[in-house]
């Protein structure tokens, strides 16, 4: 069993886990899913610019302007991001970019300076979110362009990026042959078929993160996968405080302010990149339509933890529950 882990990709942590005959074997093959993954995050990265490359930050940059020329890849993240855009009736939503850059800059600042930690004026919002239109996203597949038509339009891919990132590199190396291999980046899980055990191949065992960092427990349960994704989002990773208050990072597209539901929301399904999608999209739900939105999904399954600290789980989810493990 070997892991490796870095720090460069999607501001957050990678780590690949993997069983192989030699150290060398193991390295070489954690080099290459660095690198797949490494074009996906100079790709859809919003805030740089890279040699070479017509990124989601040069899209940004030409809103307004002129199409840009731009890889698949891309073109195809933005085309499932579009798709999740509908499936989810808009709470996940790329184009919310405006709204959610104005909360990033006070977040920052809120940050670095606690003592001027202030929270954006709500028409500073409103005015920002008169260019989140999705249909403003013009995607042409064959010209292999994209063009923002608003001027005002910016793109961030926070809620899929990571998932489809991590999706699309699973596939890549199943079709290579690998067999058994865990990935995660920052949250998104993903699970290339089981582990090697003594009875054969047995499920990875991963751990729900528990959202109140005060509690001695550091997760909530365990859930067991093999071939599947798991997937969580929380107001406990990024967030900063004004007058005693937190204010997250996962904004609400219909208040256009951080999502007051839970704590935290975890989403398994084969896909990591509609794991990726759905987490950021029940969090911005209330519970009951959470439940009810999953339910008509085949093959999700969700955990969410309420304000208070309770757990609920959606039907099916308990099958995957490492039994005895749950807090």
């Amino acid at each position: 069993r070997y892991q490796a882990e870095f720090l460069s990709l999607f501001d957050t942590v990678t780590t690949i886990v993997g069983y192989s005959r030699s150290k060398a074997e193991f390295t070489a093959l954690a080099g290459r899913i660095k690198d797949k993954l490494t074009e996906y995050h100079k790709l859809f990265d919003i805030y740089h610019s890279y040699e070479g490359i017509n990124n989601l930050k040069t899209i940004n940059d030409n809103a307004g302007i002129a199409p840009v020329k731009v890889d698949a890849e891309l073109i195809a993240m933005l085309l499932f991001a579009k798709e999740q855009y509908n499936a989810t009736d808009g709470m996940t939503n790329i184009a919310l970019g405006p709204v959610l850059r104005i909360w990033h800059d006070y977040r920052e600042k809120g940050i670095s300076d606690p003592l001027e930690a202030e929270v954006p004026p709500r028409e500073l919002l409103e005015r920002a979110a008169g260019h989140t239109d999705i249909e403003g996203i013009i995607i042409d597949a064959e010209a292999s362009t994209v063009y923002l038509s608003d001027s005002g339009m910016r793109l961030d891919v926070g809620a899929v990026a990571k998932g489809y990132a991590v999706e699309r590199t699973a596939r890549y190396f199943e079709d290579e042959g690998v067999s058994s291999l865990l990935l995660s980046v920052g949250g998104n899980v993903r699970a290339i078929g089981g582990k090697p055990g003594k009875k054969g191949m047995e499920p990875w065992n991963i751990g729900i993160k528990n959202p109140d960092k005060e509690s001695p427990d550091t997760e909530l349960c365990n859930v067991l996968i093999a071939g599947y994704s798991v997937v969580s989002s929380g107001s406990y990773e990024r967030y900063y405080t004004v007058n005693g208050t937190r204010y997250h990072h996962i904004i609400d597209p219909s208040t256009l302010s951080p999502a007051s539901y839970f704590t935290g929301v975890t989403v398994i399904c084969p896909d990591s990149g509609i794991a990726d999608a759905l987490s950021t999209a029940l969090f911005n739900m209330p519970l009951e339509m959470g439940k009810e939105f999953v339910e008509g999904i085949d093959g999700v399954e969700a955990l969410w933890v309420t304000g208070n600290g309770e757990i609920v789980y959606s039907g099916g989810f308990g099958s995957f529950l490492k039994v005895g493990a749950a807090k």
